[in-house]
């Protein structure tokens, strides 16, 4: 990653999970959003949901700048995750730790971004990790592991700034350890 380069990063996961809280805790301005209202209560009891995306940026100090894109949740728009993830380095991939499809939701979403996960440049985050009932962040690990791949899987609270830009920076150093691989060694 160079000076002033632009950096595309996707935020997906099902509906609910936190992608639009997650891209508003850190954008530099306020966020771009397409939700409307939620017309199927029954799946998450949410007011409103992303049926196109979101979008928010952050510059960093060395002059790259983060463009920060979620995904709509719901399985039907699919389309638009791969519209969305079209160029992007990575992926955070957020799931709640409360609803009972977590582990399917996992696998459905990393089935989707095959690539960046071959490539190793996905982060997971689950949230709601200390409500009852939810399945805990070692589960997720497990899944994961039965995939043959290790992701770095982290316990967060998308309204916290600090914990989405420690999934950034998990990130960050993916894409630049999957980078420093791909360059061939000068001798």
């Amino acid at each position: 990653m160079r000076e002033g380069e632009e950096i595309k990063i996707v935020f997906t996961g099902p509906m609910g999970s936190g992608k639009t809280t997650a891209i508003a805790a850190i954008s530099d301005a306020i966020p771009v959003s397409t939700e409307v209202e939620n017309l199927d209560r029954d799946s998450v009891d949410k007011h409103n949901t992303t049926v196109g995306l979101d979008f928010g940026q952050v510059a960093l100090e060395d002059g790259q700048v983060l463009r920060l894109y979620g995904t709509p949740g719901q399985v039907r728009f699919d389309f638009m995750w791969r519209i969305i993830g079209e160029g992007a380095l990575g992926v955070v991939l957020l799931l709640d730790a409360t609803q009972v499809t977590t582990l399917a939701d996992l696998d459905v979403f990393l089935d989707a971004y095959g690539e960046l996960v071959r490539r190793q440049q996905v982060v997971v985050a689950v949230g709601r990790t200390t409500a009852p009932g939810a399945i805990a962040v070692a589960d997720v690990a497990r899944r994961i592991a039965l995939r043959k791949k290790v992701l770095p899987v982290f316990s967060v609270d998308v309204r916290r700034r600090e914990d989405v830009l420690l999934l950034i920076d998990a990130l960050l150093n993916l894409i630049e350890a999957s980078a420093d691989q791909e360059e061939p060694n000068e001798t």
